[in-house]
C-alpha cells in the first residue's frame, strides 16, 4: 500500500498540479471520467476534506464504499486507508489537502481533533441542501483567492480562519442531517436499546463480557462515532453511557430480584472488575450496590 508523506507526492503520482504551498494543496475537480487517485489504496499525513457530485466511482474509506448521493462533503483524516479510483462527476468539486505539519502552532492543531465527523465512515459524508453548497462554495472561493494571491505572511493564518469555519459549518449541517435522517430512519436509539436488550436476553453478557460502542455500530451498520453523535442529538447522552445506564438498569433488577452477591451480580452482566461496576453504580445511582439493596429491602 502507498503512504504519501507529502501532498507534493500525491500529487506527482496522480498528476495534479503542484501544489502552492507544500503543506497545503487546493485541487479543482472538473467533470471527470475514469478519475483515479493512486494505484488501489493509499494513506498519507494529511487531512482530506472534499466535495463531489458523484455519478459513478468509488470512493473507500476503512472498510466502508462512499455512497453517490449527490452534494456531499466528506472528511479524511491522517493514515486512514483510502481508495478513490472511476470517478465520474456530475458537477465541479474540490479537494483540500490539509498536511498536519500546516497547523503546528495554530489552535486548529487541536481543535480539528474534536470534529467527530474526521471518524465517520463515508457513507457518513455530510448531504448538503442548495443552500448549504452555497455556504460552502463561498468558504472554498475565499481559501482558493487567498491560495494563489501571492501568499504572504498573513495568508495561513486567514486561511485557516476560512477553514475552521468550513469545518464549523460542517458540523452546524450535520446536526441537521441528523434530525432530517431521524424520521427517515427511525429513531436510532430505540434500535439500539433493542440491541442491547437481545444481547442480555441470549446470555451474551455473561459469555462475551460488556457490549462495545464498536460492535453495536457494526450491527447498525455505522461507525462508533457516527453512532455516539447521533444518539446524543436524540437523548443527550453518547453510545457509552447508554449502555451504562442500560447495565445499570439491568443491574438495579438482579440486585432487588435476587440474592447473589455484588460480586456474582457484576460478573453475570459482564463485568470481569467487580469494583469497576461498583464505582460505576454508584456514579450513575448515587448509592453503592450493597446501599442499594439495603434500601430496597428497607
Amino acid at each position: 500500500m502507498k503512504h504519501y508523506k507529502s501532498i507534493s507526492e500525491l500529487c506527482r503520482a496522480v498528476g495534479f498540479p503542484p501544489p502552492e504551498n507544500p503543506l497545503l494543496g487546493l485541487i479543482r475537480c472538473q467533470k471527470l471520467s475514469a478519475c483515479s487517485v493512486g494505484e488501489g489504496e493509499f494513506t498519507g499525513d494529511f487531512y482530506t476534506v472534499g466535495f463531489k457530485k458523484m455519478k459513478s466511482g468509488v470512493i473507500r474509506y476503512g472498510r466502508t464504499v462512499y455512497d453517490h448521493a449527490n452534494g456531499s462533503l466528506m472528511f479524511l483524516k491522517p493514515r486512514q486507508v483510502i481508495e478513490i479510483r472511476d470517478l465520474e462527476l456530475e458537477e465541479d468539486g474540490f479537494l483540500i489537502y490539509i498536511h498536519e505539519d500546516y497547523l503546528n502552532g495554530h489552535m486548529l492543531h487541536g481543535d480539528i481533533k474534536k470534529y467527530g465527523f474526521f471518524d465517520y465512515e463515508t457513507n457518513e459524508a455530510l448531504h448538503l441542501s442548495p443552500k448549504e453548497e452555497a455556504v460552502i462554495w463561498e468558504l472554498y472561493r475565499k481559501i482558493e483567492g487567498e491560495y494563489y494571491d501571492n501568499q504572504d505572511e498573513y495568508s495561513r493564518e486567514i486561511i485557516l480562519t476560512h477553514i475552521d469555519s468550513l469545518l464549523k459549518y460542517s458540523q452546524r449541517f450535520y446536526k441537521r442531517q441528523f434530525i432530517n435522517r431521524k424520521e427517515v430512519s427511525g429513531k436510532t436509539v430505540s434500535k439500539f436499546n433493542n440491541l442491547l436488550g437481545a444481547y442480555f436476553d441470549d446470555g451474551r453478557l455473561k459469555d462475551n463480557g460488556l457490549p462495545n460502542v464498536k460492535s453495536m455500530a457494526e450491527q447498525l451498520n455505522t461507525s462508533p462515532r457516527y453512532l455516539s453523535d447521533l444518539l446524543r442529538q436524540e437523548t443527550g447522552k453518547t453510545a457509552l453511557e447508554l449502555i451504562h445506564i442500560f447495565l445499570i438498569g439491568e443491574a438495579k433488577n438482579l440486585l432487588q430480584a435476587s440474592e447473589k452477591t455484588v460480586a456474582e451480580t457484576a460478573y453475570l452482566l459482564g463485568f470481569e472488575n467487580p469494583p469497576y461496576f461498583s464505582r460505576l453504580f454508584k456514579k450513575e445511582t448515587g448509592l453503592s450496590p450493597v446501599e442499594f439493596r439495603k434500601q430496597f429491602l428497607n
